[in-house]
């Protein structure tokens, strides 16, 4: 059986944000066994799994970010300011969607692990993410 559902995260600025309990209150129960594919439909914020535990994980993820994708006066495409390419390269690099496991009805990720809302755009508006449940 297949379920899907779209909703929305809400607005946040640039960083790396955990939605895993966000998330999972948006979702209709789960099956016993599955799988919950995740798809965020943006080109400038991500999908990503990580660590949960320790916020520094998070700034460290932003900092690596800046420093190796900053925003930069030769790029072309600034049409919604000078974040724009830039984020488009973030979330090339990490990805729309993650796929996991459902296990006992739960999502079964790792002890440490949390779903992230990678947002690489100063002011992010709301997302919009489809997640599908096969089970």
């Amino acid at each position: 059986m297949t379920t899907q559902v779209e909703f929305l995260l809400p607005p946040q600025q640039a960083g790396f944000h955990l939605m895993t309990n966000y998330i999972e209150s948006k979702l209709p129960p789960l099956p016993n066994t599955g799988i919950l594919h995740l798809f965020i439909k943006h080109t400038s914020a991500a999908l990503s799994i990580n660590e949960n535990a320790d916020y520094t994980v998070r700034l460290d993820m932003q900092e690596f970010f800046k420093r190796h994708v900053p925003a930069e006066p030769y790029f072309e495409h600034t049409m919604e300011g000078d974040d724009d390419m830039n984020a488009h390269i973030k979330s090339t690099i990490i990805g729309q969607s993650v796929t996991i496991p459902i296990t006992n009805g739960k999502l079964n990720l790792g002890t440490w692990q949390g779903i992230y809302l990678c947002e690489f755009r100063k002011s992010g508006s709301s997302r919009k993410i489809v997640a599908t449940i096969i089970g």
